[in-house]
């Protein structure tokens, strides 16, 4: 299957850099670009991407506005959001990944790492880069402005499956949580799907979100793994 991906960045020279770089990929293509978050919003309902690379400061309306109007359509599930910024503050990425990006990267990193970021994405899994730590995201995600009520839907989760879930919050892949509980990688992915299921979470990062707002998991002074699962 050849990977859609849109371009949506107000610097038209970094868009025709990034469309040489993915078009030349086995397996990737660019469908469209846009230059701002509005536009970002209608090419991904015309256009229907597995991947949207966002920037984040664009005119009319900003990266992270365009990833939470995606994100929140139904329609646009299949759709998903790696952040390509050069702010990487531990504030845009809490508010990333809590409007439903998959990842967040910065512009600095080198061609094969966004390639491997793009492919990731799409894989479902979610990225964060070495800057964007994850201790200092589940900081941001554990003390949220607004406070939230526990997710109700907790009660939902078997216990093995809430033990799933904290363990995918604290950094850990599929493979990992599998070596770590002596199961295999199918099983822990089954148990970590159900749980996504049950949570109504689009993904992996929001799962890692949920488990950190509803204090299933919750941040440790010397958690400093960069990659979420």
């Amino acid at each position: 299957m050849t990977l859609r991906v849109l371009l949506a960045d107000d610097q038209a020279l970094l868009r025709s850099a990034f469309r040489m770089l993915l078009d030349a990929a086995d397996g990737i293509t660019v469908v469209g670009e846009a230059a701002d978050g509005r536009e970002a919003v209608r090419l991904t309902r015309e256009l229907r991407p597995h991947v949207v690379v966002m920037d984040i400061r664009m005119p009319d309306m900003d990266g992270l506005t365009a990833t939470a109007e995606i994100c929140a359509d139904p329609d646009l599930r299949a759709s998903r959001i790696l952040i390509l910024t050069t702010y990487e503050t531990d504030e845009y990425v809490a508010q990333a990944l809590r409007a439903g990006a998959g990842g967040f990267i910065g512009k600095g990193i080198g061609a094969e790492e966004l390639l491997h970021a793009v492919r990731t994405i799409a894989d479902g899994e979610t990225l964060l880069s070495p800057a964007a730590t994850r201790s200092l995201v589940a900081r941001f995600l554990a003390t949220p402005d607004d406070a939230p009520p526990r997710h109700e839907q907790l009660a939902l989760l078997t216990p093995r499956e809430r033990e799933m879930v904290t363990l995918a919050a604290t950094g850990l892949s599929n493979q990992e949580i599998a070596e770590r509980m002596h199961l295999s990688p199918f099983t822990v992915r089954a148990h970590v799907q159900r749980a996504m299921t049950k949570l109504h979470a689009r993904d992996r990062a929001q799962l890692v979100v949920i488990a950190y707002r509803t204090g299933l998991a919750r941040a440790t002074p010397d958690a400093g793994r960069d990659r979420l699962p």
